[in-house]
C-alpha cells in the first residue's frame, strides 16, 4: 500500500496532502495540512501542521507526532494499542486510558482509523473512546464518539461530548474519506 490522498476544507482555505504506506507489519500516515477560516480577520492561513501516525496491522494507533508550524507547538504520544498512552518521554497519560484511536481535528483521515479497526457491518454501531487533539493547543483529552455503518462505504459519525454534532461520511474502497459534509472533501 502506498497511497497519496488530498483533502480540502468545505469552507475557508487549505489543503491536506497525506501519504499512507505500509512497511512490514506497520502502517504509517505522513501528512502536511494548511488551513484557515474565511471568517477570521485577515483571512488566509491560520495553521500549518505536519503529522505522522503509526498504526499496527489492526489499525490501532501506536504513535502520533504533530508539529504545529504556525504556533511552534509539538506533540508526541506513544500508545500500546490496548488503551495505554504516554508522552514521547514516557510520562503516563492516565486520562487517555481506554483510547485506541486518535482524532486530530484538522484532518478527516483520523475517521478512517476506527472505521478500519471496527469493521462494522451495515446496521451495526460502536461507541469508542478517542484521544482528541484540538487546535491550536494540541492538549489531548479523552472523548466518546459513535460510528454507525449505514451501508457499504457510508458511515454516521456522532460526537458524544454533548455538542450534538453528527455527520454522514462517505469513504472509498480503502475507507479513506471522500466526503465529510460541511468539513472536508477529497480533491485527489
Amino acid at each position: 500500500m502506498d497511497r497519496h490522498v488530498r483533502w480540502a476544507p468545505a469552507e475557508g482555505t487549505g489543503l491536506e496532502h497525506l501519504r499512507l504506506h505500509r512497511s512490514g507489519a506497520w502502517i504509517q500516515a505522513d501528512s502536511v495540512v494548511i488551513g484557515g477560516d474565511a471568517d477570521h480577520p485577515g483571512g488566509g492561513v491560520q495553521w500549518a501542521l505536519t503529522y505522522t501516525i503509526v498504526l499496527d496491522a489492526e489499525w490501532r494507533v501506536r504513535s502520533v507526532a504533530v508539529t504545529d508550524h504556525a504556533g511552534d507547538r509539538r506533540l508526541r504520544l506513544i500508545a500500546d494499542g490496548g488503551g495505554a498512552w504516554t508522552t514521547g518521554d514516557g510520562t503516563a497519560l492516565p486520562d487517555l486510558d481506554g483510547c485506541i484511536d486518535v482524532d486530530l481535528v484538522a484532518t478527516p483521515f483520523t475517521n478512517t482509523l476506527p472505521i478500519r479497526r471496527l469493521r462494522l457491518e451495515p446496521g451495526e454501531s460502536a461507541v469508542i473512546k478517542v484521544a482528541y487533539l484540538p487546535l491550536p493547543d494540541l492538549v489531548p483529552f479523552a472523548t466518546e464518539q459513535r460510528y454507525t455503518a449505514l451501508a457499504a462505504r457510508r458511515w454516521r459519525y456522532e460526537s458524544l461530548d454533548g455538542s450534538g454534532f453528527s455527520a454522514e461520511i462517505s469513504t472509498d474502497a480503502n475507507e479513506l474519506v471522500l466526503d465529510y459534509p460541511g468539513l472536508y472533501r477529497r480533491v485527489e
